[in-house]
């Protein structure tokens, strides 16, 4: 039972190195690499090494698991996992505008719990994988329910899903595809908690403004105080994610810090 945690955790490792090269040979728009994962906290000229080094690790980690029962691999699988998780949570708190990075561009959806909560699960299969004393291509050549188990949670906790449905619906990354009517993007702005945290506070309940860039819908708010209350919502997704600024006047020229709630 405790091998049957090794074929999810060894194809997910390789898919996410898989998708990271694929990610960095493609190249993409400038900046694009700085919304993903650990790259987004990184200087922009180590974005790339960071993506690369972190492929690598994966498949070290991965053929390890997959050939091998020595501890090295499953404790390397654990920390990979835990420094996964702390990453995620940095990224939600200090970029919230940024994707995960897991699965390279297609994880380019803000960061949100789901997220989180799939690499904590994985966290928990690589400990208990520490006591199965098969490797991991034996787990593969007797799979047993709990690998199905381990694959639908993973599977429900994995937002990327819903973004390769889009691509595939609509052959365009978010940012190149037209949004959402206006007034349904403001629906689901009024519907999520992060307005209803603010809008006591609001001297309207029609913005004053209202932009686009890339795959964000802006609306901004005048609070009774004089402060501007920006909201930002993504407009990729069922449950689309929503950020909250709060701007003094007299704090105008400076970077808002963003509240990162999620509806």
């Amino acid at each position: 039972m405790l091998a049957s945690q090794l074929p999810a955790l060894i194809v997910l490792l390789v898919l996410g190195a898989v998708a990271k090269v694929l990610t960095v040979r493609s190249g993409g728009e400038m900046g694009s690499l700085a919304r993903l994962g650990p790259a987004a906290l990184m200087p922009a000229r180590i974005e790339v090494p960071m993506l690369v080094v972190c492929a690598i690790g994966e498949l070290v980690i991965a053929t390890g698991l997959l050939v091998s029962t020595s501890p090295v691999f499953r404790w390397a699988a654990v920390a990979f996992f835990a420094m996964c998780t702390y990453v995620l949570l940095e990224v939600r708190r200090r970029r919230p505008d940024a994707g995960c990075g897991c699965f390279g561009e297609v994880s380019g959806a803000p960061v949100g719990l789901r997220s989180v909560a799939r690499t904590m699960v994985l966290t928990g299969m690589a400990v208990l994988s520490l006591w199965a004393e098969e490797p991991g291509w034996l787990a593969f050549a007797q799979p047993s329910w709990f690998v199905a188990a381990g694959v639908v949670v993973l599977l429900v906790l994995s937002p990327e899903l819903e973004e390769l449905a889009d691509r595939l619906r609509y052959r365009a990354p978010c940012e190149q595809r037209r949004g959402p009517a206006v007034e349904v993007t403001l629906a689901r702005l009024r519907s999520s908690g992060p307005w209803r945290q603010h809008r006591d506070q609001l001297t309207a309940a029609e913005p004053y403004d209202s932009w686009r860039e890339l795959c964000w819908r802006f609306f901004a708010f005048e609070r009774r105080d004089g402060a501007d209350v920006v909201f930002a919502v993504y407009l990729s997704g069922r449950r689309p994610a929503v950020r909250v600024a709060v701007v003094n006047a007299e704090d105008s020229g400076a970077m808002p810090v963003y509240t990162p709630v999620s509806a």
